[in-house]
């Protein structure tokens, strides 16, 4: 996958970066990552400038959020929590969970989608739960952004700083990704497993 991401910067430059990072939020095995310190690096080489490459990845980013956040909209609470009383086991969610998210997020919800974008694997979903909860979409954005400027920027700045060394990197950053892939699916599992609904 490293070198599939590689050679699509390369060759397309923003355009590449900013499709990359919209699937990544809509499809997470493609992780952020990879694609972002690869962007960097190409901005390190000369071939791409370091502010055109965390915008181009903001960007992208950001429109990766709006089918989960539509999406939890089009859900809502109500449907959500009917759900949660039908197939509450393989959702590991009963309505009790859904009523108490759904005030904590209420009160902390714009928290909520700031760290959220700075963490793996909940960075794409955390955009679901802001549409359920009914959200206001002009919060939801801002606080999307600020916390994805600040992981893309981050990212960017580790391939940024690596310098010709990067390659080496990249071949322990695919592997773990991996892992935590597995881990996601692993904890979900157990979940499933250990679901007990409330009510």
């Amino acid at each position: 996958m490293a070198q599939w991401i590689i050679q699509l910067i390369e060759e397309h430059g923003y355009w590449a970066v900013a499709a990359l990072m919209l699937l990544e939020n809509v499809f997470p095995p493609i992780p952020s990552e990879l694609i972002m310190p690869f962007a960097g690096y190409a901005a390190a080489k000369g071939e791409l400038s370091v502010v055109g490459v965390v915008i181009a990845g903001s960007l992208g980013s950001l429109a990766g959020t709006l089918p989960w956040y539509f999406a939890g909209r089009w859900v809502g609470d109500e449907r959500l929590k009917q759900w949660a009383g039908r197939h509450g086991r393989w959702l590991t969610l009963s309505p009790d969970d859904v009523e108490r998210a759904d005030r904590w997020f209420d009160r902390r919800g714009h928290v909520a989608v700031f760290l959220g974008r700075l963490v793996p694997g909940l960075r794409s979903v955390i955009s679901a739960p802001a549409g359920v909860t009914g959200m206001p979409f002009g919060r939801f954005m801002l606080w999307s952004a600020a916390g994805t400027l600040l992981w893309t920027g981050a990212l960017a700045a580790v391939g940024l700083l690596l310098r010709d060394n990067y390659e080496a990197v990249a071949h322990w950053m695919d592997p773990v990704a991996k892992v935590v892939l597995g881990l996601a699916l692993v904890t979900y599992v157990w979940r499933v497993l250990r679901f007990k609904p409330t009510r």
